[in-house]
């Protein structure tokens, strides 16, 4: 019988100590776990109860939130629900709506030539330079600091209106205000301009901001300037704007902290307040940025219009604030104010706004005093923020082509303005064809424009 040799592996010889601890680190490098087999078993069940320690500790602990304040944004308008939590709509009136307004001085046709490639110059050179100097840490509203510029208010506006040159001309004041960045003023804006001069040549156009009241800001007027339109921009003295009326002590009581400027843009909210103020003091016509004017307003009288009206009694329902002409000194505007500063609410979109007016005009309706005539629908609003896009949508067929004509009619006959909804429209292109893309050609100074610019 054969014998199968096998080889029995010697054992290594640990003659001493230092060779057994030397096999044993060998080891060690080879599995790092076992070097927990070195220490006490005490010792891993006092570092067991340490992590479940601090593991309970960290899923039943109470964290306390910090309160934090919103930023405030670029003010700007959008419709929501009302008080009752219910969306207002309304349809379009018929073209049979009468006006208490007397139209004297055709629409001028001044068809200046402008090229879209000069216009983009100005545009580019304007609002790609960066301001040297520019610090890197703003102040939380520095709407509310007074500037340089912002203290001369009271001698420039003074100077706009009743200087020496041909400004002293004018034949209508015109107001806007523009509190957000210069980098966000474009074409639409640019247009808007456009047609307060294309019906209003012999105007004066005063924009309150301290945004465009800057050398780049200066290149986008230019053009207007060069043509002898009056326009300039302005930075506002609120301090000053607002002294010895009902909004002073509001103001005051915001720049020190005792008002809460609320989740709605406080831009938005000063821009409701201050338009009421500048009409106050000097008297005039108030445009939003967004609203293209077609017809001359010289007719036109202590003024607001409806945004909605009740078709079965014909009376309005809601009053928007985006187009208000008043005399200087009106007690309805002192009304509007003390209403602002005295149910201020910053968390409510349109409260101190289209609401507001709506609110103070419904209470002294029919009161004497407060001559005002209410304009309908039609004359500032022809087509609702949630139909926007009908201004800019292109025809798609024959039927459409023809309710487009149909509706181009009824607000060349019945519209002093349009109103575009921008934080509906603001993303929308004009289209070929569409009833803007009719209208700009139509109302355009500087006609030489690509209407995808829009």
């Amino acid at each position: 019988m054969n014998e199968t040799n096998t080889t029995i592996p010697t054992p290594p010889n640990f003659s001493s100590r230092s060779s057994f601890l030397t096999c044993r680190t060998d080891k060690i490098k080879r599995s790092p776990l076992t070097v927990f087999f070195f220490f006490p078993t005490s010792l891993i069940a006092f570092l067991l109860l340490l992590l479940l320690s601090y593991n309970g500790a960290s899923i039943f602990y109470i964290h306390v939130p910090c309160s934090t304040k919103i930023t405030p944004e670029s003010d700007s308008f959008s419709p929501k629900t009302d008080d009752k939590g219910t969306t207002r709509r309304w349809s379009s009136l018929s073209t049979s709506v009468m006006y208490a307004v007397n139209e004297e001085i055709p629409v001028s046709k001044l068809n200046t030539h402008f090229s879209l490639l000069q216009k983009t110059e100005i545009f580019n050179s304007s609002l790609n330079l960066k301001p040297k100097g520019l610090s890197q840490t703003k102040p939380r509203y520095k709407i509310l600091q007074s500037t340089a510029l912002s203290k001369n208010f009271s001698v420039r506006i003074k100077e706009f209106f009743n200087g020496s040159g041909t400004n002293s001309s004018c034949k209508l004041r015109f107001f806007m205000t523009w509190i957000s960045s210069l980098e966000s003023f474009g074409y639409r804006e640019f247009f808007s301009i456009e047609s307060v001069f294309k019906s209003h040549p012999d105007a004066c156009l005063l924009i309150l901001s301290s945004s465009i009241d800057t050398q780049r800001g200066n290149q986008l007027l230019r053009p207007f300037k060069e043509q002898g339109f009056q326009v300039s921009a302005i930075s506002p003295d609120l301090d000053y704007i607002f002294k010895n009326t009902s909004a002073e002590a509001w103001f005051n009581e915001l720049k020190n902290g005792n008002v809460d400027p609320g989740e709605v843009p406080l831009g938005q909210n000063l821009s409701n307040l201050l338009r009421l103020v500048i009409l106050y003091k000097y008297g005039g016509i108030y445009l939003d940025t967004d609203v293209i004017v077609l017809k001359r307003f010289d007719g036109l009288r202590n003024v607001i219009g409806a945004q909605t009206m009740d078709l079965q009694t014909g009376n309005w329902s809601r009053l928007n604030n985006a187009v208000m002409i008043f005399d200087k000194k009106h007690s309805l505007l002192s009304k509007f104010i003390r209403e602002f500063a005295r149910t201020f609410n910053g968390n409510k979109w349109g409260h101190n706004g289209p609401y507001l007016v709506s609110r103070v005009v419904s209470r002294v309706n029919n009161r004497p005093g407060f001559n005002l005539t209410v304009m309908p629908p039609l004359a500032f609003y022809p087509v609702d923020w949630n139909k926007v896009h009908s201004l800019f949508d292109g025809p798609v067929n024959a039927a459409h082509s023809k309710w487009m004509s149909a509706k181009i009619r009824q607000i060349r006959e019945n519209s002093f303005g349009i109103h575009l909804w921008n934080k509906q429209s603001r993303q929308r292109k004009v289209e070929e064809g569409s009833i803007l893309n009719r209208i700009m050609l139509d109302y355009c100074v500087f006609c030489d424009f690509s209407v995808s610019a829009f």
